[in-house]
């Protein structure tokens, strides 16, 4: 069943669409056509004449025996294989296996320095941000007294002033009572 499916799918591709369209048109070339499809091992039998134009019957002649020994494939002949094949074969797969491996241990080896590269480098921003922030309250502390200074100075100034001038007050109020008295 399976070898009449396989015949009649390669019948059909060697059968193209457009003939069969001109033999339903054209009956002279219809003969021709039918002429072919005998030798090439189908028999195509014409229908009643429909309305809708001509209909065929395909029958398909069973596969001859030359025909399956060209379908039949052979593996081709096996090679003698010596134990020196096998060893070189051997040692070059414990090659590749140790090359693999070298490269998976370079690749970890890689992926450690980039990680410790990762932590010195923020390790030291971290360190660079703290001798900032050091750094800037230590700047900002000294701009603070230095402010608290002058303004206590500034203070200690308005006072001596102050106490100055009740001083000169106090001087004028005696030379005034002096002089009323």
């Amino acid at each position: 069943m399976a070898k009449t499916a396989i015949a009649y799918k390669e019948k059909m591709k060697e059968m193209s669409v457009l003939s069969l369209l001109c033999s339903c048109l054209y009956p002279e070339t219809r003969k021709n056509l039918v002429g072919e499809f005998q030798v090439a091992g189908m028999e195509v039998k014409p229908i009643n004449k429909r309305a809708s134009g001509q209909a065929f019957e395909v029958i398909l002649k069973p596969p001859s025996p030359v025909s399956d020994a060209a379908h039949c494939v052979t593996s081709p002949p096996k090679r003698e294989v010596s134990l020196e094949d096998i060893q070189k074969k051997l040692e070059a797969a414990e090659d590749r296996r140790r090359s693999q491996e070298a490269q998976v241990l370079r690749a970890l080896a890689e992926k450690r320095e980039h990680e410790r590269d990762v932590v010195m480098k923020a390790m030291e921003e971290n360190s660079n941000f703290s001798k900032m922030a050091e750094e800037k309250l230590t700047m900002k502390m000294e701009q603070i007294k230095e402010n608290r200074q002058a303004y206590l100075a500034s203070i200690m100034e308005r006072l001596q002033e102050k106490e100055r001038h009740a001083q000169v007050v106090r001087r004028n109020k005696e030379l005034r009572e002096e002089l009323t008295a």
